[in-house]
């Protein structure tokens, strides 16, 4: 996998780029000056990234994700993850037949939900799941693999199936480490 350089990353318009920052040479990035990457983050290959997208420190947005901003926008919390395969949605066209669907048509013809998404501070997110507009992860949300994601979750809470439900409380111990890392950079 090769990496942008931190002078390519700067010159291609990002709206913010921190440190230490990673890009796959092979992510699609839209919409790049509407996005903001903090430090110590990375996305891997074959990502696609657009529209309003903010991702803080420590982020890993593994390969083959799909984080669809729109214009509601999609926010990263540090120390956030979202593993292989995973799709993040802001926006989802009306499926009841009521109303017309897809890009090509008019605002007019169509009825978007459109809610903004936020991925809360150590949230994971297990490959291939999927997480609707408005799912906001609360801090420390644990979603297992192939898991759909409809509503926001509740902090250091563990969610799995289709639709996802809590299943358990999260462990809060990696807290302890976090703070060794942060002392460890200093």
């Amino acid at each position: 996998m090769a990496y942008y350089s931190r002078e390519q990353l700067l010159l291609m318009g990002f709206k913010k780029v921190g440190k230490n920052v990673k890009i796959s040479d092979k992510a699609s990035i839209y919409n790049i000056g509407d996005i903001s990457i903090g430090d110590n983050s990375r996305i891997d290959d074959f990502c696609i990234i657009s529209g309003l997208v903010n991702i803080g420190r420590n982020v890993h947005i593994t390969p083959m994700c799909l984080v669809a901003g729109g214009e509601k926008g999609i926010t990263f919390e540090d120390f956030s993850t979202i593993a292989y395969g995973v799709q993040v949605f802001t926006q989802s066209d009306d499926y009841s037949g009521m109303t017309m669907t897809n890009s090509t048509v008019p605002e007019k013809y169509k009825s978007e939900l459109k809610r903004e998404v936020v991925i809360g501070k150590y949230s994971i997110v297990g490959a291939g799941a999927i997480i609707m507009p408005g799912a906001n992860l609360a801090v420390g949300t644990s979603v297992g693999a192939k898991s759909l994601v409809l509503k926001p979750t509740l902090n250091w809470s563990i969610y799995v199936g289709n639709p996802a439900v809590k299943i358990k409380d999260r462990s809060k111990d990696l807290l302890n480490l976090k703070e060794q890392y942060l002392e460890s950079e200093e």
